[in-house]
């Protein structure tokens, strides 16, 4: 019997509360924005451990040297005026520009694993960065949405 991808594909929970990303092209480096309004969310005064869902619908690699680097970035401040950490970073693109792989990336779901300690410090706030390297040609970039789902209370 064959089982079929969607059958094994993880569930996680939706929150509105978590959204860090609507749908929206990106052709350039940028804080995600949710309703065209940059997205922080706090995360709390505790140890959050989590899934970020990101769901890509569109991927320009047409020239070969494309790469998004999808980072889930930390801060201690609710505004990203300082104390801004990486927390993971999620690299798509074509495979000319992937260390350690032989497949251009595709459309489709990709989980993403994080929490909010880094070095020690717990960070309140997080937000999603995309890094944009390349010959992104007018009109193409990557269109992705992201959200969190706790993973531990």
């Amino acid at each position: 019997m064959r089982y079929t991808a969607a059958k094994h594909r993880p569930s996680f929970t939706f929150d509105a509360d978590l959204e860090f990303k609507d749908a929206g092209l990106v052709e350039a480096d940028g804080a995600a924005q949710v309703n065209s309004a940059a997205k922080i969310v706090d995360l709390g005064e505790g140890h959050f451990v989590g899934a970020m869902v990101i769901d890509v619908s569109a991927i320009e690699i047409a020239s070969n040297d494309e790469k998004y680097e999808i980072q889930v970035q930390l801060s201690d401040s609710a505004t990203f005026a300082s104390g801004v950490v990486q927390g993971a970073t999620l690299c798509l693109g074509a495979l000319e520009t992937l260390i350690g792989t032989d497949t251009d990336s595709t459309t489709g779901r990709y989980v993403l694993y994080f929490h909010n300690e880094h070095n020690g410090t717990w960070y309140r706030y997080a937000r999603i960065y995309t890094n944009v390297t390349g010959s992104i040609a007018g009109g193409g970039g990557i269109n992705f949405t992201a959200w969190a789902s706790p993973l531990q209370a």
